[in-house]
């Protein structure tokens, strides 16, 4: 067992499968102590089960670790404060949380249901928002911790999964609200876009051209829950892990701007000036989409 992590007690959720098990393994073998929450359910939401966080509990303890399952669900506020007061019982302090967590629900925009938004918007961002609510506040009577929300390439937007983009849009701007919020405090919060190959990768609709394996995913979030990120100053970030890249996201920020002069806009004003002046930012996308179309058409995955 290594070090990078020894003395910290971490909570993982969706540590029961994929990434967020690597997760869990990766920090138990750098000397944290774990929660592994997991609520045991399929890929598309049902079927609950606490056999899984368990099973990943007894890994950890084979290799000589210390760990507790959790088989709360992250969607509810109960939910994510028992995750950290297991912790505190456990444990006596909270140094850590990942957010792996989430669900998939496919359908066209045009045709999805409330009952297929609902659960993915509250297992993925109602799920990080329970778990980083209830970590914050102890971490800001600490003066230390780090929150790491998951994302994904999605939320640029997404053909089929409007409900999952949206949800990993509003993960990355609760990061950075935390990253804010939380800077006086010491308390640190990033979020991690994975490109790995997972019970959810398997249904991407193309070929996947940079790809990893959980582990590699694991290895930078046991990076960024460390001293050595902390002593970097790494907060408020997005990065993408893919197999051997790491690539770090641009900030939002404005592109072009114009003003109007003296009276102020109408709409044909608006339509003159517009498009010369401030024009568009492609949308990279949008130029998948033909290929996608060709691809569907002949049965083939593109690649990307």
């Amino acid at each position: 067992m290594g070090n990078f992590l020894a003395g910290k007690v971490v909570a993982v959720t969706g540590a029961g499968r994929g990434i967020g098990r690597a997760v869990a393994l990766a920090a138990a073998a750098e000397g944290a102590q774990v929660i592994v929450n997991d609520y045991g359910v399929s890929i598309d939401g049902g079927e609950p089960s606490s056999e899984v966080a368990a099973a990943v509990v007894k890994e950890i303890e084979a290799a000589g670790g210390s760990a507790t399952a959790v088989a709360d669900d992250v969607s509810t506020m109960a939910g994510g404060q028992r995750i950290v007061d297991t912790a505190l019982a456990r444990y006596g302090r909270i140094d850590g949380v990942v957010c792996v967590a989430g669900i998939l629900r496919e359908r066209m925009l045009f045709n999805m249901s409330e009952e297929e938004w609902d659960p993915v918007v509250a297992t993925h961002l109602k799920g990080t928002f329970t778990v980083f609510r209830a970590a914050a506040a102890v971490m800001r009577k600490q003066k230390s911790g780090t929150l790491i929300g998951f994302t994904s390439g999605n939320h640029q937007g997404s053909v089929a999964q409007a409900n999952y983009a949206s949800a990993k849009g509003g993960i990355i701007s609760l990061v950075r609200s935390a990253a804010l919020g939380l800077h006086k405090y010491g308390v640190t919060a990033n979020a991690v876009a994975p490109v790995a190959r997972t019970r959810m990768s398997a249904n991407v609709p193309m070929e996947l051209k940079e790809i990893g394996e959980p582990e590699d995913v694991a290895a930078f979030v046991v990076y960024l829950l460390s001293e050595r990120a902390r002593a970097d100053g790494v907060t408020g970030q997005v990065y993408t892990v893919a197999g051997p890249k790491i690539a770090v996201w641009a900030q939002p920020a404005e592109l072009r701007s114009v003003y109007a002069d003296g009276g102020g806009w109408t709409p044909e004003r608006v339509a003159e000036v517009v498009p010369g002046s401030v024009g568009v930012d492609p949308m990279p996308m949008l130029a998948r989409l033909e290929e996608m179309a060709r691809a569907a058409k002949a049965a083939k995955r593109p690649n990307t």
